[in-house]
């Protein structure tokens, strides 16, 4: 099914987030999105409201078992999957570092870990510490720095029996690439391995369907999508039930309680929920929240690729070396501007109202292998909210540096 861009328009959203009241330009959303009220509104709710550590003994404990359930529920709704398969962590780097730890456990000397220099190094160094601990083999992909791709292939090519997990992006945070993630996904499960995959910069920007991803493990992060500041993962239960994580001997061990170390931040699970929403009623169409979701967000995806072919042109037009180039991608470019460091370039678009970073933004080995070292280069991308005036800014900004 199409949707018609026309469904959604930034204009119309643009008043429920209170920090854009400061004029500026943000295309700085890959590394988070601003905050619209609904959300401050459901966090201040959870807050002020009777809270308690979750159970059914009074309001307080009433209110939090309903915070954690609405949440599971909207995150399944939001990704394809299934409540009881909802882990909240601090972030999904920290959950990435415990699960790392319980699924080494499992490991033996010899055995194989993959991983992608595409990819942040949030889902490449747990999995590389915890296989030097347990004197696995790391193994790594690399992707073509000329059309920024990643073959799957490539992947293919370096699984053997021996491989126990394979972790990948399924969206570049640096560049936007999109990897087949499906195709991996099929190859890493005919070598008998585990797939974890990394969604925090995907689920921002496209319909998430674990199905169709083919992947074990799915991690995201709720404030890269309107949402406030704690990571995700999503798995079946089935799979969680196999795994026994280092706890408190008092702790829930049933699933998915047994992997959530201490008290949940309550009044972020609200938030997470609110953002949901907010989410599904941007160009809703169906009957069901994930219906809902599924047409708001191909609107908005829309909305970015236009505004993204406008940009792309416009660094054309400058002389600009995009390395944001695979065919795939997200609504998030890359680049740098002849003569002018990329670092100098934030700074001057800093001046002027633009939010415009310059750096490798933890993606630093994708950043050595495209030959920018540890400086990285200027990134920009889009949220929900960015509109044709901002581009504008963004383009008069870079030219008056041209």
């Amino acid at each position: 099914m199409s949707f018609d861009p026309v469904q959604f328009r930034p204009a119309q959203i643009r008043p429920d987030f209170p920090a854009l009241a400061a004029g500026l330009a943000h295309f700085d959303s890959p590394g988070g999105t601003q905050t619209p009220t609904p959300v401050i509104e459901a966090i201040s709710r959870a807050l002020a409201e009777p809270l308690a550590n979750r159970g059914h003994g009074n309001q307080a404990q009433r209110n939090a078992e309903t915070i954690v359930v609405e949440a599971r529920a909207a995150v399944a709704d939001l990704v394809a999957g299934r409540p009881e398969g909802v882990v909240f962590g601090r972030s999904a780097t920290s959950l990435t570092f415990d699960f790392a730890r319980t699924l080494a456990a499992t490991w033996s000397p010899g055995d194989e870990v993959v991983v992608s220099r595409l990819d942040h190094d949030a889902n490449i160094r747990p999995w590389v510490l915890a296989a030097e601990e347990r004197g696995a083999v790391v193994r790594w992909v690399d992707f073509d720095p000329t059309t920024a791709e990643l073959d799957p292939a490539r992947v293919a090519d370096v699984l053997t029996d021996r491989t126990r997990l394979v972790a990948l992006t399924a969206a570049s945070n640096l560049l936007g690439t999109k990897p087949d993630v499906a195709a991996v996904a099929a190859a890493v499960h005919t070598a008998g391995a585990l797939f974890w995959v990394d969604g925090v910069h995907y689920a921002a920007h496209a319909v998430v369907d674990l199905a169709a991803l083919g992947c074990d493990f799915f991690v995201c992060s709720p404030y890269k999508f309107c949402g406030p500041h704690h990571g995700i993962l999503v798995a079946d239960p089935a799979l969680l039930a196999t795994l026994h994580p280092a706890k408190l001997l008092p702790s829930a061990d049933v699933v998915p309680e047994r992997f959530e170390l201490g008290t949940l931040p309550y009044e972020l699970l609200a938030g997470a929920t609110a953002a949901v929403d907010y989410l599904a009623q941007l160009a809703p169409s169906g009957e069901s929240r994930r219906e809902h979701l599924q047409a708001s967000l191909a609107a908005v995806e829309q909305q970015e690729d236009r505004l993204t072919g406008r940009l792309e042109q416009a660094l054309a037009d400058l002389g600009a070396t995009v390395y944001s180039r695979a065919r795939h991608r997200t609504s998030t470019l890359l680049f740098d501007l002849p003569g002018t460091p990329a670092a100098v370039v934030a700074e001057r678009l800093a001046a002027v109202g633009v939010n415009a970073p310059a750096g490798h933004f933890y993606a630093i080995e994708a950043s050595r292998h495209l030959g920018l070292g540890d400086r990285g280069a200027v990134r920009v991308g889009l949220a929900p909210y960015t509109d044709d005036d901002d581009v504008d800014r963004l383009v008069a900004g870079l030219s008056a540096l041209s």
